[in-house]
């Protein structure tokens, strides 16, 4: 592929609407002296308040927390046993929310602190919870900082690398752009430490077993993650909707120089998150109940509005909250599918009600929607 070629193919920064950029261990914390390197970290947040300024939601997925731990609890180097390592990352999390809140704080920039589990990305439930909380902060102009919460993380329920975990909180946050800061400058067919003559691949179009083949192992002490898992990060991405790139993270102003033009590899999709969410709801969820809805609400929703309480006539089905349910209009006929905010005894409770009313029928403060715009699909959607 020619540098044209490559040029015409791949996006710029500035056509993002909602950007995750994944920063690893390895360039966060200094490995000899166990501390974060302040002068790296406040040109990336510099990059991030440059995204901001133009209109651009960011996410943060951060590493850190046991490489800063373990030096305040002066624990020793090499391979930590479950309780250092989850005692080193309670200490850690508090170093590592603390720096954050202030490097973007120094460009006015509010940042909020997300600890996940591997279940709070896989069970639909908690994917909610976890979902509605960062769009909260993006609504409101902050840049959450995700990590994955390893002081109760067992080697059952982890992800085991941030490569993988920035994908899914970047599918789960509808991004439509996801960047793994590595220490590496991106994809290349061959080991580059191995062999001078590798080459960078620049632009992937599709995951396919010769791009897989070239993935290698981890490359840093501190990092879980190597090749091989940035290219599974690579397949939720893409899968879910969003474009994701491999940039050399050991620069200053790493994401500024990838607008520049530096070397990155692309991995591109022919999806959006939007009609990948909708293509998952429409087509891979079990049904678990019904909503029918008066001749307002129907409106409403082909307009592109949220499903509110007020419109719904008729609850069916025994569904939990996060399980798919059909919504129907008054003839009966499918309208589409969504993914209920309340469980079937609390529908009930508020369907033909206003949404000011939910905490005075159900006892605690809900969500305005019964099901909101970005968990449905409608026919012909």
């Amino acid at each position: 592929m020619t540098l044209a070629e490559t040029s015409q193919l791949t996006p710029k920064l500035v056509q993002f609407r909602r950007i995750a950029i994944k920063v690893g261990s390895s360039l966060l914390v200094d490995p000899v002296a166990g501390e974060v390197k302040r002068d790296w970290l406040a040109a990336l947040a510099a990059d991030i308040a440059g995204l901001h300024k133009i209109g651009a939601d960011v996410l943060v997925v951060s590493s850190g927390s046991i490489a800063l731990g373990r030096s305040v609890l002066g624990l020793p180097d090499g391979a930590l046993k479950l309780e250092d390592s989850q005692a080193a990352a309670a200490v850690g999390q508090i170093a590592l929310a603390r720096i954050w809140s202030e490097v973007l704080g120094a460009h006015g920039i509010k940042a909020g602190q997300i600890l996940v589990t591997y279940h709070d990305t896989e069970v639909r439930r908690r994917y909610l919870n976890a979902r509605a909380t960062i769009e909260r902060l993006l609504d409101l102009r902050a840049v959450p900082v995700i990590n994955e919460n390893d002081t109760v993380a067992t080697s059952e329920i982890r992800y085991g690398d941030n490569d993988r975990l920035a994908a899914r909180v970047a599918t789960m946050a509808s991004a439509d752009l996801l960047i793994l800061l590595s220490d590496v400058a991106g994809l290349y067919d061959a080991p580059p430490a191995e062999n001078p003559g590798a080459r960078l691949i620049p632009v992937v179009t599709r995951i396919t077993p010769e791009i897989e083949a070239m993935a290698g192992g981890a490359a840093s002490i501190l990092s879980r993650g190597g090749m091989r898992t940035k290219i599974e990060a690579g397949k939720i991405a893409t899968g879910g909707g969003t474009h994701m790139l491999i940039a050399d993270g050991r620069i200053a102003h790493p994401v500024a120089r990838i607008e520049q033009g530096g070397l990155c590899t692309w991995f591109l999709t022919g999806s959006t998150p939007v009609t990948a969410r909708k293509k998952w709801i429409a087509g891979t969820i079990e049904v678990r109940g019904a909503l029918t809805v008066d001749d307002g609400a129907a409106k409403a929703l082909i307009s592109g509005k949220s499903l509110l309480p007020a419109g719904v006539k008729k609850v069916e089905g025994d569904f939990s909250r996060g399980d798919c349910v059909i919504i129907r209009d008054a003839d009966g006929h499918e309208l589409g599918r969504g993914l209920a905010n309340y469980d079937a005894d609390e529908a009930g409770k508020i369907a033909g009600h206003n949404s000011a009313e939910i905490e005075t029928l159900i006892g605690t403060p809900g969500r305005a929607a019964l099901i909101h715009r970005d968990d449905m699909v409608l026919k012909g959607d």
